[in-house]
């Protein structure tokens, strides 16, 4: 591998003087990246196929085709499942595989993953704590408070190990973490987080998850289990239902007396009418939030700006199993206005361009000229969309993430990306398809009707109907009020008008589908359902193999049983009743 420049994160200047030699040489280092992966892979029995051997950067971007994850998955079945040897990718030696949620895209994906890639992802992990240490003052005066769960090991029948990207990076540095963070029993676990985190209270300053929707889910955990915490704090014992040797050894370490003063002060707070700012209340040193606010993420930024009490949201990295990309430069931005300079020497980086008001999924995946538009990291242009492309050293070429960027501006000479959309498809019916950021829009629009009110969104969901003719599109809202009351009876005339901004804010094909005589699409409809309810979807999900650090609500509902779920606890249904203008 080629040598990684070495330094002690926790020296910022020398973390910062690294960022920027390698931001100013963007264009030169990916060179030297292509030119180390081709060196070290081109006698892979997958690259020998396009290239026979030979490790030219050109006859790589000539001959080596775009693929996407379906492309690769016989070879990377043939390692996982008949245990053959890690050289049909990569001549690095594979010592196990990362697993994608599955919840966004609609499969899990395994990737390979390499020792060498582990010292990459630590050194990536050091200019990000750089950056942090530049940009969030204070946050080495106390203790971060990351809520982190995982799952039990899986094997490959050809032996390897299957794992999220968190559970890789926790179980190969146990040493790094609290024993119950170990704990394989979801309620166990985030319980005795929360736990020791209230009895540390004050020593607190940063909260966080993986993913801004973890960070939602634990706070309705703990919604539902402030009281008996309390009273674990108060008498100094542990609830005889956390029963995992890991969690009870950890926590006796930090429970060890009666505390009857810090549970009146938990319960005073938490007895309050409503739970606005209650991170800020119950940790009151808390200085950032951190969780991935991006791409889908981005629906539950009105949501952690309410449970938040107006700390800054800090949305630190783009990331995913395939690969480290990009470190967000300023952290203390508007989770809105998020973007991720990407680091040059992770892996190397493609660029497939796509007109900005043009729908991703109508590109041919297997157009055979694909290559013909391709631009590399230092050629892209601020203002124009992209599709991913990513290189890795552990065995993907030309890989497409299914990721679409936008280039907000450039950091020296690298680019900076905010990243917009998977290129999945979350609604279709005939010939419409509707994605999930312009679902996402539509639905932020028709919710300034209830906002007014003191609801916000906590969570949605939708799926195509097609049990009647004409099918229909169907939403399913979890709605929250700023006070804790339960949810009164909506209004049906403001229900209808939200269906109706919905439908209004999709696109042309959308209205001209609903405008036809015979419409081909019917009106679209909201489903309410009772609070908790996106909870139990994701407890669903879980049960199935999903970890609980990367979920992601699946916008588009595939799953029977997940539809069975949220119709068993529906409380209104509301249809638009105006078809869309089209001249709008």
């Amino acid at each position: 591998m080629r040598m990684l420049p070495t330094f002690d994160p926790r020296d910022t200047e020398a973390g910062l003087r690294i960022l920027e030699d390698i931001t100013s040489n963007a264009g030169h280092i990916q060179e030297q990246v292509l030119e180390e992966i081709l060196t070290k892979n081109a006698s892979t029995d997958y690259l020998k196929g396009f290239l026979d051997g030979h490790s030219d950067k050109g006859l790589f971007k000539n001959k080596v085709p775009v693929v996407d994850y379906e492309d690769i998955k016989i070879y990377i079945d043939r390692i996982a499942l008949d245990g053959e040897p890690s050289r049909i990718l990569t001549n690095e030696s594979i010592t196990e595989l990362l697993k994608s949620s599955g919840t966004s895209g609609g499969k899990q994906k395994w990737i390979p993953k390499t020792a060498e890639e582990g010292e990459r992802r630590a050194y990536f992990s050091c200019l990000l704590a750089t950056v942090q240490n530049r940009y969030l003052q204070g946050l080495n005066d106390g203790k971060v408070l990351l809520f982190v769960l995982i799952n039990p090991d899986i094997h490959t029948p050809g032996g390897l190990v299957l794992r999220t990207t968190s559970e890789s990076e926790i179980k190969n540095r146990k040493d790094r973490y609290p024993q119950f963070i170990l704990c394989e029993d979801t309620d166990q676990s985030l319980y005795s987080q929360l736990l020791c985190g209230l009895v540390q209270r004050d020593a607190i300053a940063s909260v966080g998850t993986y993913f801004a929707s973890g960070l939602l889910r634990v706070i309705k955990f703990f919604e539902e289990h402030w009281q008996e915490m309390s009273s674990n704090i108060r008498t100094g014992q542990m609830s005889d239902w956390i029963t995992d040797p890991n969690c009870k050894r950890a926590v006796s370490l930090i429970l060890n007396k009666q505390m009857p003063e810090l549970a009146d002060s938990i319960d005073i707070v938490c007895h309050e009418k409503s739970w606005e700012g209650i991170i800020k209340k119950i940790w009151p040193r808390t200085k950032y939030v951190l969780a991935i606010i991006t791409g889908s993420m981005a629906q539950y930024i009105p949501a952690l700006e309410f449970y938040t009490g107006g700390l800054p949201v800090v949305s630190p990295v783009y990331g995913s199993s395939e690969a480290f990309f990009g470190i967000n430069m300023k952290p203390l931005c508007s989770p809105y206005d998020v973007s991720y300079t990407f680091i040059p020497n992770m892996a190397y980086y493609e660029f497939l361009p796509i007109d900005n008001h043009q729908d991703p999924n109508c590109t041919n995946r297997k157009d055979a000229h694909l290559k013909d538009h391709i631009v590399d990291l230092a050629n892209v242009k601020i203002g124009q969309h992209y599709e991913l492309l990513v290189t890795t050293f552990t065995g993907l070429y030309r890989y497409r993430m299914g990721d679409i960027l936008l280039v907000t501006g450039f950091h020296n000479s690298t680019p900076q990306f905010k990243f917009i959309q998977r290129t999945n498809v979350v609604l279709s019916i005939h010939t419409d398809k509707t994605t999930e950021q312009d679902l996402q829009k539509a639905v932020a629009i028709a919710m300034q009707i209830l906002e007014p009110l003191g609801f916000f969104l906590l969570d949605y969901s939708s799926y195509a109907d097609t049990s009647s003719i004409p099918g229909h599109y169907v939403l399913f809202w979890e709605l929250q009020l700023r006070s804790n009351d339960d949810i009164p009876e909506l209004d049906q005339v403001k229900m209808e008008k939200c269906c109706s901004l919905v439908e209004q804010s999709l696109d042309q094909k959308y209205k001209m589908l609903r405008n036809q005589s015979i419409s081909t699409i019917g009106p679209l409809e909201i489903r309410v359902v009772k609070q908790g309810t996106f909870n139990v979807l994701m407890d669903f999900y879980v049960s199935q193999g999903t970890s609980l650090n990367q979920y992601k609500t699946p916008k588009n509902i595939k799953s029977e049983k997940a539809i069975e779920i949220l119709d068993s606890r529906v409380v209104g249904k509301f249809y638009s009743r105006e078809v869309p203008n089209q001249d709008s």
